[in-house]
């Protein structure tokens, strides 16, 4: 009877559907199935194009840390909060896991930037302002927003309203999971109109064609 169970324990070890964290995005895991993965993050991890962020291939430490911030409250989300505290610690790494691994779809985000957004969000993007002390987002996130190191996410296509959220939660020190608390400190330089504008400049990007290599390391 021993040996049936540990055999039973290694097949599902070995099983790709729970093994990949495919289970847990599909079905919701300990969070239950009204909370599953895909209910906002899409069958392909595409995200909606509105609020909710797209998650394939992205790096694989920054998700999991993502989930463990959500999980202790250091990033605080009514709808996050509940389901990464419910989720074991091995499933948080699993469908991190799974949604590194999903195929980057490339797609271009909201067309050609407006007037405003192509003057004061591409100069703040790729340039900053060392008058205000504000280092260029390009520095962490790359040119095209393909992400640069393993602590900064590509956010090149993620909608326009994910990107103006998250840049007001940490304006507000609502967010406050940022490396080194980098995030904070721009943000808080930023007007309310050149927040609206990046976040429209960010999805304009689109998405880059594949992560860069060094992309996928564990996050520090």
């Amino acid at each position: 009877m021993l040996l049936a169970g540990c055999t039973r324990t290694e097949e599902a070890r070995r099983d790709p559907f729970t093994a990949t964290g495919e289970l847990v995005a599909l079905s919701g895991g300990g969070a239950g199935a009204k909370r599953a993965c895909i209910t906002c993050h899409g069958l392909q991890g595409q995200g909606d194009g509105e609020a909710t962020p797209w998650l394939a291939g992205l790096p694989e430490g920054y998700m999991q840390k993502q989930m463990q911030d959500y999980a202790s409250g250091l990033r605080e989300n009514e709808v996050m909060g509940p389901i990464a505290k419910a989720l074991s610690h091995p499933d948080r790494l699993a469908v991190s896991t799974y949604y590194a691994r999903l195929p980057r779809q490339v797609e271009r985000g909201g067309g050609a930037p407006s007037a405003l957004t192509s003057s004061t969000a591409g100069l703040l993007y790729q340039q900053g302002d060392p008058g205000r002390g504000l280092a260029s987002c390009a520095s962490c996130h790359g040119a095209r927003g393909e992400g640069v190191g393993a602590a900064n996410p590509p956010i090149a296509g993620q909608p326009a309203g994910y990107i103006q959220t998250q840049l007001d939660l940490w304006k507000k020190a609502k967010r406050r999971n940022d490396p080194q608390g980098q995030m904070l400190r721009i943000s808080q330089r930023l007007t309310d109109t050149e927040v609206s504008a990046l976040g429209e400049y960010v999805e304009a990007l689109g998405r880059p064609a594949a992560p860069p290599a060094q992309a996928q390391a564990a996050s520090p």
